[in-house]
C-alpha cells in the first residue's frame, strides 16, 4: 500500500462534501433503474417461432437453481459488504463512495442494456415449447406453421427474454467489478510472483461463471446467450472500475482517482503555504542585516545586494 496516512478523509469529515460532488452520477443512477423496470414491463418482441424449431426447444420446464432474488445478493450485496469491511481498514471516503458508486453503475448500465437487447432480439427459450404449450398438445397456424401458443401468457412473455442471460450479465458485472477492486487492494500484479493474489481475485469470476452455467443446465438460456451475457457484464465492469480506480498493476492503483487528486490539491496547497511564508519571512532577514552591521562608533551602513541576490538566486551565504 502506498504510504499515505490513513484516516485523513472519512465518512464524517468529508462524506457530505463527496456526494455532493456526486450528486448528479446518483441521480443518473436513479433513471437507470427506473429505464431499467420499464423495460421489463413492455412486451418483448415476439420472433416467429415454427414447426420446424420445436425441435431444439423442446427441454424439459425447470426451476431456477439461482433464483432471482439471489442474484442481486451475489452481484450487489456482497460486494458492498465486503466493500464497507475495506473502508473500516483504510477510513477512506473517497474508496468507499466511489467502489460503491462505480458498482452500482456497472450493474445498472448492465441490466439495461441487457433487458434492452433482450426486449429487441426475442429470441426464445430453450424450454420454449412447453411454455407455449404446457399440456403438451402444439398448435401451429396451417399457412405459416407458427405456434399458436395457449400457455399462461407472462410465462411465454418470459419465454421470449433468452439472449442474452441476465443472471450472466448482472453477475459479471457485480463480481467482475469487484475481481477489479480486490486485485488493486491487495496487489495482485505487483510483478512479486504471489499466485495466492491472483487466486483470490480469480474467486469473484468463478462464482459468476457457475451462477452462468446453472442457466443452461436449467434449460433457461442457449450457451451462446451465457457467453454474451457474461463477456458484457464483465466488460461494462471493467469501465466503470477503471473510470473510478487506476489498473490494479498501477503503483497507486490502491486508491482510486478521487483520493489521488485530492492528495494532490493538499501538496499544492502546503506548497503554496510554504511560499508564502518565505515571502513574509524575506523583510526580518534584511533589517537583521542593517543591524549587525551597528557597532561602537555609530551605525555603518552596509550594502545589503549580494544578500538579496544569493536570496533571489536560492543560495546561502
Amino acid at each position: 500500500m502506498p504510504d499515505i496516512q490513513l484516516g485523513a478523509h472519512t465518512l464524517r469529515s468529508h462524506g457530505t462534501k463527496v456526494a455532493r460532488f456526486h450528486m448528479h452520477d446518483w441521480i443518473m443512477l436513479i433513471l437507470l433503474a427506473i429505464v431499467d423496470g420499464c423495460l421489463n414491463i413492455i412486451e418483448p418482441f415476439h420472433r416467429f417461432v415454427g414447426r420446424d424449431m420445436m425441435t431444439d426447444l423442446r427441454y424439459p420446464l425447470k426451476s431456477n437453481t439461482v433464483p432471482f432474488w439471489a442474484v442481486p445478493l451475489l452481484a450487489i450485496v456482497l460486494p458492498i459488504a465486503i466493500i464497507i469491511g475495506m473502508y473500516f481498514r483504510t477510513r477512506n471516503v473517497y474508496d468507499l463512495h466511489n467502489a460503491i458508486l462505480g458498482l452500482l453503475f456497472s450493474v445498472l448500465i448492465t441490466g439495461v442494456i441487457t433487458d434492452a437487447i433482450k426486449d429487441a432480439v426475442g429470441r426464445p427459450r430453450p424450454d420454449f415449447f412447453w411454455r407455449c404449450f404446457p399440456d403438451g398438445k402444439a398448435v401451429y397456424d396451417n399457412m405459416t406453421t407458427s405456434v399458436i401458443c395457449h400457455g399462461e401468457k407472462s410465462v411465454i412473455k418470459e419465454g421470449h427474454k433468452s439472449f442474452p442471460s441476465g443472471h450472466s450479465s448482472w453477475s459479471f458485472a457485480g463480481l467482475g467489478f469487484l475481481a477489479w477492486y480486490l486485485a488493486g487492494k491487495i496487489q495482485a500484479f505487483d510483478r512479486r510472483g504471489h499466485v495466492g493474489k491472483l487466486c483470490i481475485v480469480l474467486l469473484p469470476l468463478l462464482c459468476a461463471s457457475l451462477v452462468a452455467v446453472s442457466r443452461v443446465d436449467d434449460y433457461w438460456h442457449h450457451w451462446q446467450d451465457v457467453f454474451a451475457g457474461g463477456l458484457l457484464g464483465f466488460v461494462v465492469a471493467s469501465f466503470c472500475y477503471l473510470q473510478f480506480f487506476p489498473p490494479p498493476y498501477d503503483l497507486d492503483g490502491w486508491w482510486p482517482h478521487a483520493h489521488l487528486h485530492a492528495m494532490a490539491d493538499t501538496r499544492n496547497d502546503e506548497q503554496l503555504q510554504s511560499n508564502a511564508n518565505s515571502l513574509q519571512s524575506r523583510p526580518s532577514m534584511i533589517v537583521t542585516a542593517y543591524v549587525a552591521s551597528e557597532g561602537q562608533d555609530g551605525i555603518h551602513m552596509r550594502d545589503t545586494s549580494p544578500i538579496l541576490d544569493s536570496m533571489e538566486g536560492g543560495r546561502v551565504l
